[in-house]
């Protein structure tokens, strides 16, 4: 049991961008803390602690979840991948990154991780948007630095480069 709380730690176990980790989480514990403190991974960003602001977006079981709503106890037997996941084993950047990075789509960084997680899975589940529906799905996250113009024209020519691929 945790001293300061009085409420026992559960142990959690899940696959975490393609490999299995496991630990103890008190229930109330996010799965944003979980990953930066017990864990040690930096690429997850808490803004506003509220699911509004989209910097803690991650993927569990493909899907893009908000880690700062999110328990750790929540995704344990589940799929998480976090920004991290996108690079190579070598850290070669993903077609996405590489887009942002001749785009100019990022400039603090603070908000990136989130929107590239969010964009992954958009562009798996809708290969071939068009500028207004990536703009909407933008909308679910907040950038003060970009305007989004640079994650807009990053997307669409990766959507441009995966059809000239196919």
């Amino acid at each position: 049991m945790s001293e300061l709380s009085g409420t026992a730690r559960h142990n959690i176990s899940f696959t975490l961008n393609g490999e299995t980790v496991s630990g103890s989480a008190e229930p109330r514990m996010l799965l944003t803390d979980f990953l930066n403190y017990e864990l040690g991974l930096t690429g997850n960003h808490v803004g506003c602690e509220h699911g509004v602001c989209g910097a803690c977006t991650l993927l569990i079981d493909d899907n893009p979840e908000r880690g700062c709503l999110t328990f750790a106890v929540q995704v344990d037997g589940r799929d998480v991948k976090t920004v991290e996941s996108l690079a190579g084993r070598e850290g070669d950047l993903n077609d996405l990154q590489l887009a942002f990075r001749k785009h100019h789509a990022l400039q603090c960084g603070y908000c990136t991780p989130g929107v590239l997680m969010s964009l992954t899975a958009y562009l798996e589940h809708t290969p071939e948007p068009n500028e207004e529906e990536l703009r909407d799905m933008l909308s679910g996250h907040i950038c003060r630095c970009t305007g989004y113009v640079g994650m807009v024209k990053a997307a669409l020519d990766v959507v441009e480069q995966r059809k000239a691929k196919a």
